[in-house]
């Protein structure tokens, strides 16, 4: 897609108002907490697509994201769900949930600084008892002890019957943290994406 004039002049004073483009926000992102960030470059448009796939849009109120970073997907899920949905973004790092902020004006998009282990609670305090989707690119391998089980624990009560959660990632280990608590486990692979990745739908059974 070839960028207006007028489309280019428009980045170039968000990444100006925003301190740096996605790219810098997103290595600043990783050079702070990296054992919080899974790659130093964005996924790629293809394993997006791919992830988002077997999401019904329509059924979709509470789209959940871990680690939405510079908003590679958070764009895309945007531009998915219906006009009274919310997309809760959840990062540990404040800088790219101000990043988030200054970046979409879209008032369906909630950012919130905090850790993915505490999905329930912050759901709570943003009005809602369960989400119908979860993805998460966090990695699960670098994780803290104790921190990548809680959170798959937690996504899995934080779900409706019939909710997933979507996750990639460059090692297959996250399969240990999140079979004891999903009814079923659809697994794929994607090579277009720096590194290729894994990718694993975690479907709730009603």
């Amino acid at each position: 897609m070839t960028l207006s004039a007028e489309n280019i002049q428009r980045e170039r004073r968000f990444a100006r108002t925003a301190g740096g483009g996605p790219l810098w926000q997103f290595l600043r992102g990783f050079v702070k907490h990296p054992v919080m960030v899974g790659s130093v470059i964005p996924s790629s448009k293809v394993l997006i697509e791919k992830m988002l796939a077997p999401v019904d849009w329509q059924k979709c109120k509470l789209f959940v994201e871990y680690g939405p970073g510079v908003g590679t997907f958070t764009q895309h899920i945007l531009d998915r769900i219906a006009p009274d949905a919310t997309l809760l973004a959840i990062d540990t790092n404040d800088d790219f949930t101000h990043y988030l902020d200054r970046k979409f004006t879209d008032n369906r998009l909630r950012a919130v600084t905090g850790s993915a282990a505490d999905v329930r609670s912050i759901m709570a305090d943003c009005g809602f008892e369960s989400a119908d989707y979860v993805v998460s690119g966090l990695p699960f391998s670098t994780l803290p002890p104790g921190v990548g089980p809680k959170i798959a624990a937690e996504t899995a009560a934080a779900l409706r019957p019939g909710g997933a959660f979507l996750v990639y990632q460059f090692s297959p280990k996250v399969r240990e943290f999140i079979a004891p608590h999903f009814d079923r486990i659809d697994k794929g692979f994607e090579w277009i994406n720096i590194p290729p990745a894994t990718l694993f739908w975690a479907w709730k059974e009603c």
